[in-house]
């Protein structure tokens, strides 16, 4: 079900409910038997504070683990992502983005920032977005393969909630998936920013989820391997 804490209860008020209600949204996403699961940018330049994009992202690293561990077992595709800079682009002014934002300068190809959280595991089997930008569809393959994979719904966490969690959520539903937002599996530097992006990710583009409401969506799914995924 969704989360009906990022539908109102003491964020936005009645009257907000109100407003919404009568435009007409937030209804129920359908839930198909091929999802995929997208991890976006819990890197390490995101989820440990030492860096100076970072912050503590501890819980959030945590329930995503516990998500790509059972994904795996239900023989759900996992994707990483990760924002990735040639040091021509990083050092250039090329990027709009990093006009914008240049303290993402730092996340390097090869630097520590973009590697992997260490307390998350890359399997042989689960696949790796890099990307520019902040949704993981802008220029990249994402959807060719999560075509490719045969899916019909699409698990998104990561970081930050308030950017490339929302742009990526965004842009699956907007390419035809049936989109989902596992809550405590995102984070964001500030709790008002994620706030308001589950709100209006609940109301307008995907289900925000509890993490036991993943786990067991993935437990109910009909057993296939990755072979027969792929044939």
């Amino acid at each position: 079900m969704p989360d009906d804490d990022h539908r109102s209860a003491g964020l936005h008020g009645a009257e907000t409910d109100a407003t919404y209600d009568r435009a007409g949204f937030g209804a129920a996403v359908p839930r198909g038997s091929r999802p995929a699961l997208v991890v976006v940018d819990l890197t390490r330049g995101f989820t440990e504070p030492g860096f100076a994009s970072g912050s503590d992202l501890t819980r959030e690293v945590t329930a995503a683990a516990v998500l790509t561990t059972t994904a795996r077992q239900h023989d759900v595709p996992v994707i990483y992502t990760a924002i990735s800079y040639t040091p021509a682009e990083a050092d250039g002014d090329s990027c709009a983005w990093l006009r914008k934002a240049p303290g993402m300068r730092a996340l390097r190809e090869g630097s520590d920032e973009i590697a992997l959280d260490p307390r998350l595991e890359q399997h042989a089997d689960d696949h790796l977005v890099l990307k520019k930008g902040a949704s993981a569809f802008h220029g990249t393959g994402l959807a060719a393969l999560l075509t490719g994979l045969g899916t019909d719904t699409l698990l998104v966490c990561g970081a930050t909630t308030s950017g490339c969690v929302r742009a990526t959520a965004v842009d699956a539903v907007q390419s035809g998936f049936n989109t989902l937002v596992v809550r405590e599996a995102c984070g964001d530097r500030a709790r008002g920013p994620h706030d308001a992006a589950l709100f209006d990710l609940q109301a307008k583009y995907a289900d925000v989820i509890g993490l036991y409401d993943a786990l067991a969506y993935f437990e109910g799914l009909p057993q296939r391997s990755t072979a027969a995924s792929l044939a």
